[in-house]
């Protein structure tokens, strides 16, 4: 089972703040995870593995932080923001060296 193999998406408060600001849809989320790339896994992340998702909303990248459960197939979405390019690469995949 793959990281992105949802049965189930919930969503954390920070996570619903994050997409209220930025105009971001539960359904545009849900899209990111299932079609997008994991460009970063953390597999001793605790409570849960978690990782590092990048998709695209109306042609402007967006990188959402999700954590499964293995066993239940259950994604919780931590965060979702859009990546600086200050920071980031030009394909937003890869983080600059500083």
């Amino acid at each position: 089972m793959s990281i992105t193999d949802c049965k189930s998406i919930s969503f954390s408060y920070h996570a619903i703040q994050r997409m209220f600001e930025r105009g971001l849809s539960h359904d545009t989320i849900v899209d990111i995870i299932h079609n997008g790339d994991v460009i970063m896994e953390y597999p001793e992340d605790k409570p849960l593995p978690s990782a590092l998702i990048l998709g695209y909303s109306e042609g402007l990248p967006i990188h959402a932080v999700i954590a499964f459960q293995y066993l239940t197939g259950h994604c919780l979405v931590i965060t979702v923001y859009s990546p600086d390019s200050e920071k980031w690469g030009s394909d937003f995949k890869k983080r600059k060296a500083k």
